[in-house]
C-alpha cells in the first residue's frame, strides 16, 4: 500500500490552555535567570577594582641582576657571576642559606671559609637586604634559563 498525495501537516498551537502553573514556573524561571544576571554582575563588579590594585612591577627589579648592586634575598644564583670570584659556590651559600635582614649576616654562614669572606667583603658595598618577596623564591636557585 502507498501513500499518494500531499499530506497535510501543519502545526498548529495547542488546543490546550496554558494552566496557572505552567504560566507560573515560566514567570519563575524568567525571574530566577534575572536573578542570577545581576548577582553574577555584582560580583564580577566587585572583583574588577580588587584586580586593578594588583603590584604590576616590582621596585626591587633593577636588584635582581640589572644594576651593580644584587639582592641577596631574592636574586638568583646567576646574578652572582658578575663578581668574579663569588659564582657559583658563594653565590650558592647566600642563596640557600638566605633569607637576610641586613648584608652583614651573610657573613656568618658557616660553610664560609676565610677566603671566600674575603671575597665576600670585597663586594659587600653591591650587595642589599631587601625584603624576601616569594614570587622570587622559587627561581633562585634554577632559574630554567639555560645556555
Amino acid at each position: 500500500m502507498a501513500f499518494v498525495g500531499s499530506g497535510s501537516f501543519a502545526v498548529t498551537k495547542s488546543s490546550v490552555p496554558a494552566t496557572c502553573a505552567r504560566m507560573l514556573a515560566e514567570e519563575n524561571s524568567t525571574e530566577r535567570r534575572d536573578f542570577l544576571k545581576s548577582v553574577l554582575g555584582a560580583a564580577l563588579a566587585m572583583t574588577v577594582p580588587a584586580s586593578a590594585m594588583a603590584e604590576v612591577e616590582y621596585s626591587g627589579v633593577p636588584y635582581l641582576g640589572g644594576s651593580d648592586k644584587v639582592d641577596v634575598n631574592n636574586a638568583n644564583i646567576r646574578v652572582f657571576q658578575k663578581f668574579p670570584g663569588m659564582y657559583p659556590n658563594i653565590g650558592r651559600l647566600i642563596v640557600k642559606n638566605g633569607p637576610y635582614k641586613d648584608v652583614s649576616e651573610v657573613f656568618q654562614i658557616q660553610e664560609l671559609s676565610a677566603a671566600q669572606k674575603e671575597v665576600l667583603k670585597k663586594y659587600e658595598n653591591n650587595l642589599i637586604a631587601l625584603e624576601p618577596r616569594p614570587e622570587y623564591e622559587i627561581d633562585k636557585i634554577n632559574n630554567g634559563l639555560y645556555r
